[in-house]
């Protein structure tokens, strides 16, 4: 009976060891269960440096004067002086349309005037004549030894004399008009070169035919000569972007044909509309075009060469910056210990950073300045040292204020 007796208490025993377990294992889990996670995040710290806000954009190399050369009259081009590439000055012979038909204009208008001119002496002499008539048959008609009729005939043709007389002179000055332009036009078949520059672009041969341009037909383009000693970048910026873009601002220009080189430049045009794109939609951004003149490059650059640019808008010095991935947007009410500028409990979406404050994340807002590449300038909110959260974005987008933070190393 003792043995038996034994044996009993031993199963009570285990039996209330067991029960215990199991208690203790649901104590357990439920801990775990409702034990508060940790977020992993990075962090960084607040420090000053340099920070430079710069504007990208691209566009060509254009020479700052370039001049096109267009058809100033119709007519085949009889000799052209010039070939692609070469460089002229000021004055040089270009080319030449064939002069025959304006020099015939010339010579005949010359010969109308020398005609109209011989018969002016004819005219002239006669109304000499009738006015000398008409003024004897006054006097005497003055003193009654003529008639009326007399008198009024002589008058008549002194008149008709006059008007003849005036009618030449006329016919004279139309003439003489005629030849100033038939003498521009035969001047106009000759091409000389307006600046000192280089030949970029001969569109025509001998034995083509140019012709003028109207209204709703250009005329024929006939060659480009450009000063290639002074160089342009045309670039086209975002409407959003050209707003920051100021005269004498400081660019940086890379050309592709010289990946090697980065070539200083200055904002010297902005434009104040903006560039038709007729093939953009009407909720399409719009660019602007600015121009940034080159200084001098050493190089021998060709128009059109395809460049980018990055415009410095902005410089400071050993500011606060933080990355611009830690800038966060929240909603913030006016409740105790909260941004006392918005009242009534009104609600308003703030920017700002998360810092940790003993292990936690605290919702910290932010006055920002300018940004330079993954940098942004903090100009109030926040001091040199904090700690704040950087990343990752899975973490930052849900964050909230008091959430525990596990801090993870890059």
């Amino acid at each position: 009976m003792p043995g038996k007796k034994g044996s009993a208490r031993k199963k009570r025993h285990f039996l209330f060891a067991g029960i215990i377990f199991l208690i203790a294992l649901i104590i357990f889990l439920n801990l775990q269960t409702t034990r508060e996670k940790a977020v992993k995040v990075t962090t960084e710290k607040v420090q000053k440096q340099d920070i430079t806000s710069i504007i990208s954009a691209s566009g060509e190399v254009k020479p700052k004067k370039n001049i096109n050369i267009s058809a100033l009259v119709a007519g085949r081009v009889v000799k052209i002086g010039v070939r692609e590439g070469d460089e002229v000055k000021t004055g040089d012979f270009l080319l030449l349309i064939d002069p025959t038909y304006f020099e015939a204009q010339v010579d005949r208008y010359r010969a109308t005037i020398n005609q109209l001119k011989a018969e002016l002496i004819k005219v002239e002499a006669q109304y000499r004549r009738d006015k000398s008539y008409y003024e004897r048959q006054k006097a005497l008609y003055d003193s009654a030894l003529i008639s009326k009729d007399q008198l009024e005939a002589a008058r008549a043709q002194y008149e008709v004399s006059s008007a003849s007389l005036q009618s030449l002179n006329y016919q004279i000055k139309e003439s003489e008009a005629g030849l100033k332009s038939a003498l521009e036009d035969l001047k106009k078949t000759t091409y000389a070169s307006p600046i000192d520059g280089v030949v970029t672009s001969l569109r025509v041969e001998e034995g083509e035919v140019a012709i003028v341009g109207t209204m709703n037909n250009p005329g024929t383009v006939l060659m480009s000569i450009a000063d290639l000693s002074v160089m342009e970048v045309e670039v086209e910026v975002d409407e959003t972007d050209v707003i920051n873009v100021r005269l004498g601002q400081e660019a940086r220009v890379k050309i592709d044909a010289f990946p090697e080189r980065v070539f200083k430049g200055q904002v010297t045009e902005i434009g104040s509309s903006a560039l038709d794109k007729s093939s953009l939609g009407a909720e399409e951004s719009r660019d602007f075009k600015v121009v940034i003149t080159l200084e001098n490059t050493g190089e021998h650059l060709k128009p059109g060469l395809s460049a980018s640019a990055d415009i410095i808008v902005a410089e400071k010095k050993q500011v606060l910056t933080v990355p611009i991935a830690a800038l966060v947007i929240r909603e913030t009410s006016n409740k105790s210990g909260e941004n006392s500028a918005i009242s009534n409990g009104q609600k308003k979406e703030m920017e700002g950073v998360f810092i940790i404050e003993a292990g936690r994340a605290k919702f910290q807002p932010v006055k920002k300045g300018i940004m330079g590449g993954m940098m942004v300038e903090i100009e109030s909110g926040l001091t040199e040292g904090q700690e704040i959260v950087s990343g990752p974005y899975s973490a930052l987008r849900d964050l909230k204020d008091g959430t525990l933070l596990k801090v993870e190393k890059k």
